[in-house]
């Protein structure tokens, strides 16, 4: 990354955690309140506050970077060549109609193709991670994995074990058979908690670019990995698989059980 691209994301960093902060009152205003809800293509849910926030996300981009490349979870768009914003108004949208405050905003930032940039903003909670070449900030504290080596000591979690079929579910039953704890529910919530040393190892599938480029550039920024169940860095077009884990050496413990899939 060139010296000007450094400068750049420097000033990237500050509009995305300001518009994670002004895109705060939107997700709290219907939060816990009665809420319109509809069901997509795919049969997920989706609420007027989902449409609200993705919409004022999209104008202050369109706004600032109007040249960029944007992409967002209810209205679609497009990965640019050269840099792209890619956003998940709320990440957890079943926990938010549940009333559950693990849900969060997702921004990210990618070059080419690439996520260099991710903010994971939690706004029930008032907590948000941001992640660059720099390293990886929880407000003004760095954040770091917690350096566990070891499946047999780890700590892991997943959203659901819905996520898991067929040869996916076995694989995962291999993973949470190896481990010492294993919990289930969070959303982008338990990428942040593995930046900040609370959990050691998530593993997920059927996830979406607009999950997971924000959390790339949180993961490696705190000293995790985060790649496909192959190992493989996660670019838009991966297959919806994915491990982050606290250190490499667990990371490797962790695909010699997934990579068979």
């Amino acid at each position: 990354m060139t010296t000007t691209d450094m400068e750049f994301l420097h000033e990237a960093r500050a509009f995305a955690l300001t518009l994670a902060h002004d895109v705060r009152p939107l997700s709290r205003r219907h939060f816990r309140q009665p809420l319109g809800i509809t069901l997509k293509a795919d049969a997920s849910p989706v609420t007027c506050a989902d449409r609200e926030v993705e919409a004022a996300l999209r104008q202050a981009i369109r706004e600032r970077y109007p040249e960029h490349g944007l992409l967002g979870e209810e209205e679609g768009g497009r990965i640019a060549e050269g840099w792209t914003w890619v956003v998940d108004p709320i990440d957890g949208t079943k926990s938010f109609i549940c009333g559950v405050p693990l849900y969060g905003t997702l921004i990210a930032l990618l070059q080419e193709g690439r996520p260099v940039l991710g903010v994971i903003d939690m706004p029930a909670l008032d907590e948000c991670w941001v992640g660059d070449p720099s390293g990886t900030h929880l407000h003004d504290i760095p954040a770091r994995t917690s350096g566990c080596t070891e499946l047999s000591k780890a700590r892991l979690f997943a959203t659901s074990p819905e996520q898991f079929a067929g040869p996916d579910a076995a694989a995962w039953s291999r993973v949470a058979g190896a481990v010492a704890m294993r919990r289930y529910g969070g959303d982008c919530y338990l990428y942040g908690l593995l930046a900040s040393g609370h959990c050691d190892l998530v593993v997920e599938a059927g996830l979406q670019p607009y999950d997971v480029m924000a959390l790339v550039p949180v993961v490696h920024g705190a000293g995790g990995v985060i790649s496909d169940w192959q190992g493989a860095p996660l670019r838009a077009d991966f297959d919806g698989r994915v491990v982050a884990a606290a250190t490499p050496a667990l990371h490797r413990e962790a695909l010699a059980l997934l990579a068979s899939v």
